[in-house]
């Protein structure tokens, strides 16, 4: 029983978390106003990938943590998160495209240390990090664009 409410914990943090602070910071008309790359998805898309990855992110964290709770591994992991819900209040929050593309460089850079960290004493939580690490490797180049035009 505690295995199973762990892994809802782990989902209410990550889920819950990352839909909590998406809402507290929507685009609204300032990223409205932006100068967008050509290849800069329509709005719609960010909710549904973004609330696939939070899974995700849980799931792996969760698996993480049952296995070693306090190894470096599951420090990545919380160094990951905290800078996944930091990024969004810096960018649209504070409109600091520059700060924002240094949180998410940190965070790209965090969650491929994590695929190679955790990959190594399961695989499974390292490989469910792939999707999500190609998303913000997307979202580094956009964010990188946005800085650029604007």
């Amino acid at each position: 029983m505690q295995r199973y409410l762990s892994f809802v914990l782990f989902l209410i943090l990550a889920l819950g978390g990352g839909m909590l602070i998406g809402y507290a910071t929507l685009p609204g008309q300032w990223y409205a106003s932006l100068v967008k790359p050509p290849f800069n998805p329509p709005n719609w898309i960010f909710g549904p990938v973004w609330s696939f990855l939070y899974v995700l992110i849980a799931i792996a964290g969760w698996r993480t943590w049952m296995r070693e709770p306090k190894g470096t591994a599951m420090k990545i992991w919380g160094t990951q998160l905290v800078l996944n819900f930091l990024w969004a209040p810096t960018f649209f929050g504070a409109r600091l495209i520059g700060p924002a593309l240094v949180i998410i460089v940190l965070m790209l850079a965090s969650i491929i240390l994590f695929v190679a960290k955790a990959g190594n004493r399961d695989r499974v939580s390292g490989w469910l990090f792939v999707p999500y690490a190609v998303w913000v490797a997307f979202a580094t180049l956009l964010n990188a664009s946005l800085l650029w035009l604007n």
